[in-house]
């Protein structure tokens, strides 16, 4: 026993210098956040049904869990690359299908994320800087909705804070700064694995600030950055050699690209596109006319104002502070822009690789390159994307306040941190005004705290240092309440659908007119889609022509829940209160339903589909791939999606479909409704004309084994 006693000290109180109270801070900084996320996890159910229905093929058929297919029969996948999808599956494949076994990695990865922040932060400043850093990201609020949510972007902001950190340690180190560049080369691969460019949108900022910053000499820092491109290379190249050189006749189509080919996704639709508006094959993508473009039924005389694939909210800086984005993400951006420009001026004069202007420059630059390729970027644009921005931001909130707070003697230095104080109180009271009747009295509260905060700072240096950290602490909790708020809000409810928001029921529509959302118009789903699906509202839940009927509380896209039923019962969320919205007169109900958001699938339309199912490798095609999850996740047999997630991309062929049934692959098609563009109309056609139809649970149905 005696043994164990230094590790239990250790485990205890941390580094030998820490004071008592580090260690179990941390600890339960840590246990907090777990608890936070955990909370009503299970109330999204399967989230977003698309990638549910990816994790519950991987858990099946390690094939399809090799390259993210949709299905367990191999059909298409989705139009990310599989990384972010592998732990889900995993856990599903361990644990069985359900809401938390899907949604727990996602929570495991945010508080991962809090401790590598802290542990980044807190090794070149101070544990108080490290935990002020950690608790800014687990209480702002994309992130508390993006880490208990099933897309991308909660291993992206993961493998992108790992990165930075390695990267840092590389910069203290002459010998072995290698071996810490090649591992922030591999966060970032397998980053690039999870949402292809996104990834590399910090590397410039980390490559430029290794090679001016970084001890030794020039040969010496360009070959160790030379040896950490090589891990990134290797550890995202080996999976996309793999599917560029595989047979495509025995992989499966690759979703959201024209010619069935990864490279072509990751420098188009999921790259060049996202910055130029070109996005082949989405919704009105490509351009009027373009390959893969996605048309919409709409009645005579009645117009879209704009082309839909372009129309993702005004561009400009004030991009991340308007209506829809601010209480996302932007309560504490402009203190830590101050605290940037402040903890950059005050180790100004320090020599070329000190750490801690290094670690401003890093994590600064991170903010600043990411924040401007979110506010220009012209192509799909959805608010939960700045959860990326949120490591970045609270490490210069911690650094920059722990820097200040140690040059409080200076009236400079005490009066910029009141600064930053005051103008987050006055940007919570903005923000907050923006749901007036959510919480009024919060806003004034804030205020009122901030503004004493920021005149007691101006004093900090002055007065006793236990009232010193008395007014500290004021500021720091007028800066946390609103988001907290705001968390606490997206916690309690549950979000499902491909675009959901942080935050309190109304926030995303800022009392714009119908049909916007940050000043463009939104994709507008009409009428039920199969199986009775829940329409008429537009993603930001807003239904035409007024307040979205059914919009649930936390800001989520739809009023409908994804896929089948959450487990135990009925999908959380349901149908809108009232049933759905109805269409502007003219409009065909069905229209391009099922787009953002799967269908709720009776028990009757379920019987159907398993009733002889594992005669065949599909027990039913649709188009679109939320439709398809929809009945996927229902009965856990495969669905072909027609088209991938926007019915656009050209898989299959009518020849091809045509072939499978012939062979007697596919039993259903399950009708759309219409409203869907491109080559894959004509298999609808061709079924509709074909087969016989029987209509189950509101669904159309042709049994693909019984011709007319």
């Amino acid at each position: 026993m005696t043994t164990l006693n230094p590790l239990v000290r250790r485990c205890r109180r941390g580094r030998a210098e820490d004071a008592p109270w580090v260690r179990p801070a941390f600890l339960g900084l840590l246990l907090a956040t777990a608890a936070l996320y955990l909370w009503n996890l299970s109330a999204s159910g399967y989230a977003n049904s698309f990638y549910s229905a990816a994790v519950q093929a991987g858990s099946q058929s390690w094939k399809a869990f090799f390259f993210g297919s949709l299905d367990a029969a191999n059909a298409i996948t989705v139009d990310k690359p599989p990384a972010a999808l592998w732990p889900m599956a995993l856990s599903v494949r361990l644990f069985g299908l359900g809401s938390w076994q899907i949604l727990l990695p996602e929570v495991l990865m945010g508080v991962a994320t809090v401790a590598v922040l802290y542990a980044a932060v807190r090794r070149r400043f101070s544990a108080g800087a490290g935990l002020i850093a950690g608790a800014v990201l687990a209480l702002t609020p994309v992130a508390a909705l993006m880490f208990r949510f099933n897309n991308p972007d909660a291993l992206l902001a993961l493998l992108m804070t790992v990165a930075v950190y390695c990267v840092l340690r590389a910069l203290e180190l002459d010998k072995g700064a290698a071996r810490w560049l090649m591992w922030a080369g591999a966060a970032l691969g397998f980053a690039f694995l999870a949402k292809t460019l996104q990834a590399f949108l910090i590397l410039p900022v980390l490559a430029l600030v290794y090679v001016v910053c970084a001890p030794g000499g020039p040969a010496r820092r360009f070959g160790r950055l030379g040896l950490g491109g090589l891990a990134l290379l290797v550890s995202a190249g080996w999976w996309v050699a793999l599917v560029e050189l595989w047979p495509a006749s025995s992989r499966p189509y690759i979703g959201g690209s024209q010619k069935n080919s990864f490279l072509e996704l990751t420098f188009g639709y999921n790259g060049l596109g996202r910055i130029n508006g070109n996005e082949v094959g989405s919704v009105g993508g490509g351009g009027k006319g373009g390959p893969g473009r996605m048309t919409v039924d709409l009645p005579a005389g009645m117009e879209l104002p704009t082309r839909v694939g372009g129309g993702w909210g005004e561009t400009g800086i004030g991009r991340m502070f308007n209506d829809q984005v601010g209480g996302q993400i932007s309560w504490l951006l402009p203190a830590a822009l101050i605290l940037l420009v402040a903890g950059l001026v005050v180790t100004w004069r320090a020599p070329r690789t000190d750490t801690a202007r290094s670690a401003f420059l890093v994590w600064g630059g991170s903010l600043l390159m990411t924040l401007a390729v979110f506010s220009f970027m012209a192509g799909i644009f959805h608010e939960y994307y700045t959860v990326a921005l949120a490591p970045y931001l609270a490490a210069l909130i911690g650094m920059g306040a722990a820097v200040l707070w140690e040059e409080r003697t200076r009236f400079l230095a005490s009066a910029t941190l009141g600064a930053a104080v005051a103008v987050t109180a006055w940007w919570a009271w903005t923000l907050l005004g923006r749901t007036p009747d959510w919480l009024p009295w919060l806003r004034w509260t804030v205020l009122a705290a901030g503004g004493v905060a920021a005149l007691g700072l101006l004093f900090a240096g002055r007065v006793d240092r236990r009232w010193g950290l008395g007014v500290a602490g004021l500021g720091l909790a007028a800066g946390l309440v609103g988001p907290f708020a705001y968390t606490l809000t997206t916690v309690n409810a549950g979000h499902t659908g491909s675009i959901v928001t942080a935050g309190p029921a109304g926030a995303a529509t800022g009392g714009r007119g119908p049909g916007m959302r940050g000043g463009a118009p939104m994709f507008v789903l009409y009428g039920p889609g199969p199986g009775g699906q829940g329409g008429g509202q537009l993603p930001g839940g807003q239904a035409p022509g007024g307040q979205g009927a059914g919009r649930p509380p936390g800001g989520q896209g739809m009023g409908q829940a994804p896929g089948s039923q959450a487990p135990g019962g009925q999908a959380p969320g349901g149908a809108a209160p009232g049933g759905p919205a109805q269409p502007p007169k003219g409009v065909r109900p069905g229209a391009v339903g099922g787009l953002l958001n799967g269908a709720t699938v009776g028990t009757a339309a379920k019987a159907k589909l398993l009733a002889d199912a594992d005669s065949y490798t599909w027990v039913a095609a649709a188009i679109g791939s939320q439709n398809a999850a929809s009945y996927q996740l229902a009965t856990e047999k495969p669905v072909m999606a027609i088209g991938g997630f926007n019915g656009s991309d050209p898989s299959p062929t009518l020849a091809q479909f045509k072939q499978y049934v012939a062979e007697g692959r596919i039993h259903y098609f399950i009708a759309s409704g219409g409203g869907f563009g491109g080559g894959n109309s004509a298999i609808s056609t061709w079924a509709e004309e074909t087969f016989e139809k029987v209509t189950v649970d509101g669904a159309t149905f042709y049994d693909l084994t019984k011709k007319k």
